[in-house]
C-alpha cells in the first residue's frame, strides 16, 4: 500500500512555511509603510537613507528569521508527537484488529488533544462490543449446540431401538418422539425470532385486538393442564381493545406461564392487563419463591439460567424470557421483573399506546 507524505513532515513544513511567511509579511510591510512615509511624510524621517538598512540590521532581521524557524520546527515537532501518538496507536490497534485480535487497544497518551482522545475512546468501544460480540457469538454456539444434543440424543436412541426391535412401536413411543420433535421446533422457532430481533428484521402485526379475549382463550386451554399440576389461573383483565400483535401477545403470555410452571412453587398466578397513562401493561405474577437477586440481571438474556435449571431438575432452553424481552421490545416497550406483594415473581411487559394522528374529514 502507498503511503503519503507523513504528517509530521507536513506539520513541520506548513509550520516553516507560516514563520517564513510572517518573517517576510512583517519586513515587506516595513519596506511598503516607509515608502508610502516618505511618498507622503518625508518630515517624518531624519534623512532619505533612513530606509535603507544597516549591516547590523541585516544581521539582526536574518538572526530573529533563524530563531523564529528554529521555534517553529521544535514546536511543529511537539505538536505533531502529541498528534500522531494516538492516531498510530489507532492506527496499529486497526490493524490488530483486521488480523483477528480482538483484544487490540489504542491509548490516548496526551488527553489534552480532545479530539484524537475521543478518536482513540470511540474506536475502544468498538473494538470492545466487537471482542464483547465475538464472546456471545461463541457462547451462544455452545449454548445451541448443548440444547440440540439433547433431543437429537433421545430421537437417534429411540429411533435406533425401533429399528433394531428393541422397542414397541406402540403409541407411548410415538409420543415422546413427537414431543421431542415439538421441543426442537419451538427451539428454532425461538432462535429465529430472536435473531430476527437482533438484526432489526422482526416484523409485528399490529391491529386494534381484543387482548383480554385472547388471554381467556389462552387461559382456558391450558387451565386444565396448570390445575394439573397444581396452579389456579386468576384473571384481571382491563376490556377494551389494544393495539398490538396479538400472536406476539399470546407467545408471551405462553412463555410466561410456561416459565411459572417450571420454577414457581403451585399456588395461583394472576394475570392482568392494565392501561397506565399512555401505556399498556401486561402483568404474570406467580406464589413464588421469586428470583435470586443475583440473577435478576440476566433474566431477560438467552440461555441464562439457574443452577437449578443448568442441573437438568426442570427442562426449557433458557430462551422463553429473551423471546420476551425481544417482543415487549418490538412493540416499543420493555419486559421487566420485580418481586410481588406476596413474595413471587411478577413480570411485567408495558408499551406504549399508539399516537392517534390527525383527524381527517
Amino acid at each position: 500500500m502507498m503511503r503519503g507524505p507523513g504528517l509530521n513532515r507536513q506539520i513541520t513544513l506548513a509550520m516553516l512555511a507560516v514563520s517564513l511567511g510572517m518573517t517576510l509579511v512583517v519586513l515587506l510591510g516595513s519596506y511598503v509603510f516607509y515608502a508610502l512615509v516618505i511618498e507622503y511624510r518625508p518630515d517624518l524621517l531624519s534623512g532619505p537613507t533612513d530606509m535603507i538598512p544597516t549591516s547590523t540590521e541585516w544581521i539582526w532581521m536574518a538572526s530573529v528569521t533563524m530563531v523564529a524557524l528554529v521555534f517553529a520546527v521544535w514546536a511543529s515537532a511537539r505538536l505533531a508527537r502529541r498528534i500522531l501518538a494516538p492516531l498510530n496507536s489507532v492506527a496499529d490497534s486497526v490493524r490488530r484488529v483486521a488480523h483477528g485480535d480482538l483484544a487490540a487497544r489504542a491509548v490516548a497518551g496526551d488527553r489534552s488533544l480532545g479530539e484524537t482522545a475521543l478518536l482513540v475512546d470511540d474506536f475502544n468501544a468498538m473494538a470492545e462490543r466487537l471482542q464483547r460480540m465475538e464472546r456471545e457469538m461463541v457462547t451462544w454456539n455452545a449454548a445451541i449446540a448443548h440444547e440440540l444434543r439433547t433431543p437429537v440424543t433421545i430421537l437417534r436412541g429411540r429411533l435406533q431401538g425401533l429399528a433394531e426391535g428393541v422397542f414397541e412401536p406402540d403409541e407411548k413411543q410415538f409420543r415422546g418422539l413427537l414431543h421431542q420433535v415439538e421441543g426442537l421446533s419451538r427451539l428454532i422457532d425461538d432462535l429465529r425470532m430472536l435473531s430476527m430481533f437482533d438484526s432489526g428484521h422482526l416484523k409485528l402485526e399490529l391491529a386494534d385486538c381484543d387482548l383480554a379475549g385472547a388471554i381467556r382463550d389462552v387461559a382456558h386451554l391450558l387451565a386444565p393442564q396448570m390445575e394439573a399440576a397444581g396452579y389456579q389461573l386468576a384473571l384481571d383483565l382491563a376490556e377494551g381493545r389494544i393495539c398490538c400483535d396479538g400472536a406476539r401477545m399470546r407467545q408471551i403470555l405462553l412463555a410466561l406461564l410456561d416459565n411459572a410452571g417450571r420454577y414457581a412453587d403451585p399456588g395461583v398466578i394472576h394475570i392482568r392487563t392494565r392501561v397506565l397513562g399512555a401505556q399498556y401493561l401486561l402483568q404474570v405474577e406467580d406464589a413464588g419463591p421469586g428470583i435470586d437477586e443475583e440473577l435478576e440481571g440476566k433474566l431477560f438474556l438467552a440461555f441464562h439460567r439457574g443452577e437449578h435449571a443448568r442441573a437438568g431438575a426442570v427442562g426449557g432452553s433458557g430462551l422463553g424470557l429473551a423471546v420476551v424481552r425481544a417482543i415487549a421490545e418490538a412493540h416499543g416497550g420493555v419486559a421487566s421483573y420485580r418481586r410481588g406483594d406476596a413474595g413471587g415473581a411478577m413480570f411485567e411487559i408495558a408499551w406504549p399506546m399508539p399516537i392517534p394522528g390527525p383527524a381527517v374529514s
